[in-house]
């Protein structure tokens, strides 16, 4: 992929027809990225609300912090998706305790030690995401991976994708949050949660919400092919060559962090609101 001047195009900009189109912004210090991504895990809370993913007191969002990467953000316990705003998130340690933000609610300790377990071993997540929604909950049932049946699973080609072949119940040690990280894997964006749900990764929170909104739909779609094809209908998947071209020229975290960002603006448009004046970096 090369523009008119010879030079190769991002996986971001191949899309693009006319102008280039930027990810992330840049910010002239750690105080701005920190707010701006503490608005985009508010937003992201938002979408995953109206989406209809959260239930009771489950489900959760983890943002390393950019000063600090021994520390991350977690939504605190017992607060609706909808409901949540950037001075909600707590900022935990490496040994669960609120350290910064909101320090009047607790966070969830099974959702601490799963997201922990995360950060631990992969530096590159910044984000995961783990709710319990319907079809990812549904298709978890099932313990194996969906299938490349569209463009939109082969974002989860490969090892983009996994699966963890057991329930344990509620997570309470390290021990058992260590076979979530282990399940992963070092190159897995998007868990299957065996009988749980669903959990994606990112190198931004938009990312990771992108991702766990897609994987759902995806699960969505594999119930409904399913379905279908129990039905007489011939079931078919794309060859892996397409599969793996797709992923390779579309998959960029720079590209599935703009993917998220017409979400974000359907919010602050349905919502009427930004969480402080409008910076979107330099």
């Amino acid at each position: 992929m090369s523009s008119s001047d010879g030079r190769k195009k991002t996986p971001l900009n191949a899309i693009v027809q006319g102008s280039t189109m930027e990810a992330m912004p840049t910010f002239p210090n750690i105080a701005e990225k920190r707010a701006f991504m503490l608005d985009h895990m508010a937003h992201a809370f938002h979408v995953f609300a109206r989406r209809g993913y959260s239930e009771g007191m489950a489900g959760h969002i983890s943002l390393r912090d950019p000063e600090f990467p021994d520390r991350f953000w977690l939504n605190p316990l017992g607060v609706h998706f909808a409901l949540l705003t950037p001075s909600d998130m707590a900022l935990v340690n490496e040994k669960g305790e609120v350290v910064g933000g909101n320090t009047s609610r607790p966070v969830n300790a099974a959702g601490f030690l799963i997201h922990s377990a995360i950060h631990k071993a992969r530096p590159d997540v910044i984000a995961a995401c783990h709710c319990h929604s319907r079809f990812g909950k549904a298709w978890s049932a099932f313990g194996r991976p969906f299938e490349m049946l569209n463009g939109d699973a082969a974002m989860f080609y490969g090892d983009a994708q996994a699966v963890l072949a057991s329930y344990g119940g509620l997570v309470f040690e390290e021990s058992l949050s260590d076979p979530v990280a282990s399940a992963l894997g070092l190159n897995g964006r998007g868990l299957i949660m065996q009988n749980h749900g669903l959990l994606t990764v990112g190198q931004s929170v938009d990312e990771a919400a992108y991702l766990f909104t897609l994987m759902e739909r995806c699960c969505e779609i594999q119930l409904l092919v399913e379905a279908a094809a129990k039905n007489g209908l011939e079931k078919k998947c794309i060859d892996d060559a397409t599969a793996k071209h797709t992923f390779e020229t579309s998959s960029d975290s720079d590209s599935l962090y703009c993917e998220f960002q017409p979400e974000i603006q359907n919010e602050i448009l349905l919502r009427g609101l930004t969480f402080r004046p409008e910076s979107r970096g330099q």
